[in-house]
């Protein structure tokens, strides 16, 4: 059966039209509905001509997975599906390996969906920013066209969290601090975990169309700040959202890789008390969502790589029972995964960087630890900071680290990821602080020293038992070993402790004029300390710094320590 409310004026339409102008799904002769329940059915065909629509010898494709948000059904051979369709929702394919959806060349992101909202978004929400339109009847059958791609087994993925530019002067940032450098990548496609907007959604357009000129398809779920903030709760939040990108949570294969995309910024309604009513939430995955992973999971052979994005953390270092930065359900998702091997899963929300491994302590069921990744936010401290000479905010997260993106690179069902950070020279992995003030840790020093002399040599040679040298592995976590080498001494293991990043405490110090209000040094997951040795005698010596991080891979630093008799 298909969807009623076909019109009786439409007896043929050929392409379906997303809402970039570019084909989604290629459309079949419109035909009566049953009222009771309704079905939705359709072909996956192969595109062989690139029109959008199918032709003969357009083979359909068997084995590939579409779904309504939370059914999933695949195709048959001749590649024809059939779906329940309820009053609203969205049908996508689920990309499946060697093949591509229809990409609009303006912004690259993936037309692989059709809405269904006969009603379109609700006039009473008085949505600031717009929503969905009422749709168009759905055909008798609504076909998706797929092009043949090859995909290698080894490929990197661009990862972008939290680029949330507040205006048009951050859009500018985004541009200047990260997408020019990555035109030319040999990556396969890029993925942002949410807030790709800091709550001006009229700014997607000209984002997206910058994040294109990188030359990848690009693959976006939304964070806290991509809301529509008048919504009642999660049902009607993503309008805007979904008008531009489509789908909230989805999947789409790449090799053997499985990518899932979620949604887990549960929305409870406007808080009048915030700026302009922004809303409440808190992290959890819906019943639905849950249901489409379950269902996806069921179709997809152990030995694949999962690989999950969501905005929200699965758990965070800054505080672990906060609802808004931990997901709140976590054990509903683990149990869906319950015995994979190849996981691994990312967020960003945090503007931190962390690395989790859940066990069975955590209520963990795998043969191997779920690796979760916070990782650093594009904006760092919402672009906070003093400007460089392009004009372009420092940004030094909260926790230290860099602003910056993450690749990941996938070979089979095996990944890692490194981080590229945006301003340091070279690309380097961490920064050396000195700390050499027993009382730096109170403000009122800060009137006393020249900034930067808190952190640097020369040291007094009667301050060397008092002193630490600190280290911020930007993109360290519990599997990373930090040691120090002072000249021909032998190597002092460093400790990891939890406490601010006193680089970044004495940056925001010194600037509090262009840095936002809420933004402070927050205690870090990734940094290290050793007290230099007693008898360290006065001269010029080498500290170098060896650290072996989280994927095994060796990172170096050094710098000149000067002891002043």
């Amino acid at each position: 059966m298909t969807i009623e409310r076909i019109s009786n004026e439409v007896t043929r339409r050929d392409v379906l039209v997303g809402a970039a102008g570019v084909v989604a799904a290629s459309i079949a002769p419109a035909s009566p509905a049953a009222a009771q329940g309704a079905t939705i059915s359709g072909i996956v065909f192969e595109d062989r001509s690139g029109s959008g629509r199918r032709q003969d010898g357009d083979a359909g494709i068997a084995n590939v997975l579409v779904s309504n948000g939370r059914d999933v059904a695949v195709t048959d051979a001749d590649g024809r599906y059939t779906l329940p369709l309820p009053d609203e929702a969205t049908i996508f394919v689920i990309k499946p390996a060697g093949y591509a959806p229809p990409i609009d060349p303006t912004t690259m992101l993936s037309r692989f969906y059709v809405h269904h909202y006969p009603n379109g978004s609700p006039e009473s929400l008085d949505l600031t920013f717009a929503g969905l339109a009422p749709t168009a009847p759905l055909p008798a059958s609504l076909d998706f066209p797929l092009r043949r791609q090859d995909e290698p087994k080894a490929f990197e993925v661009v990862l972008f969290a939290d680029p949330q530019p507040e205006s048009e002067a951050e859009v500018d940032f985004i541009r200047e601090d990260v997408v020019d450098a990555l035109v030319g990548t040999k990556a396969k496609f890029g993925v942002t975990a949410g807030d790709l907007m800091f709550d001006d959604l009229s700014l997607y357009d000209r984002y997206n169309k910058i994040v294109a000129t990188i030359g990848l398809p690009w693959w976006n779920i939304g964070g806290n700040h991509d809301l529509n903030y008048e919504a009642p709760d999660r049902r009607y939040s993503r309008e805007t959202f979904k008008r531009v990108f489509g789908p909230n949570y989805y999947a789409f294969c790449y090799a053997e890789a499985v990518f899932i995309m979620l949604d887990d910024v549960d929305y409870l309604g406007a808080d009048q008390s915030r700026p302009r009513g922004a809303g409440r939430y808190q992290g959890r995955l819906d019943d639905a969502q849950l249901d489409f992973v379950r269902n996806v999971l069921a179709h997809t052979p152990p030995e694949k790589l999962i690989v999950l994005f969501m905005h929200i953390p699965l758990r965070t270092d800054l505080d672990s029972r906060d609802p808004s930065v931990n997901l709140t359900n976590r054990d509903a998702l683990f149990a869906l995964l319950d015995g994979r091997r190849y996981t691994v899963s990312f967020s960003g929300h945090t503007h931190t960087t962390e690395h989790h491994y859940f066990d069975a302590a955590d209520g963990w069921r795998g043969s191997e630890p779920h690796h979760h990744h916070v990782m650093t936010a594009v904006s760092g401290s919402w672009w906070s900071g003093p400007y460089d000479h392009r004009g372009v905010a420092c940004a030094d997260s909260r926790d230290g680290s860099p602003n910056g993106f993450h690749m990941l690179a996938v070979d089979g069902n095996s990944y890692r990821t490194r981080f590229v950070p945006a301003k340091e020279p070279n690309q380097r992995q961490m920064r050396i602080s000195v700390d050499s003030a027993y009382h730096r840790a109170q403000r009122e020093l800060m009137r006393d020293f020249r900034p930067g002399r808190l952190l640097a040599s020369p040291i007094p040679l009667a301050a060397i038992p008092a002193t630490q040298i600190v280290v911020n592995i930007f993109d360290g976590g519990p599997k990373t070993n930090v040691a120090l080498k002072l000249g021909d001494r032998a190597p002092i293991a460093m400790k990891r402790v939890r406490t601010p990043d006193p680089f970044v405490e004495e940056v925001f110090l010194r600037n509090e004029a262009t840095k936002k209000p809420w933004v402070k040094a927050e205690p870090s997951s990734h940094i290290w300390t050793a007290r230099l040795p007693a008898d360290l005698p006065a001269g010029t010596h080498r500290a170098a710094v060896e650290a072996v991080n989280e994927y095994g891979d060796k990172i170096y630093g050094r710098i000149a320590l000067e002891v002043t008799g």
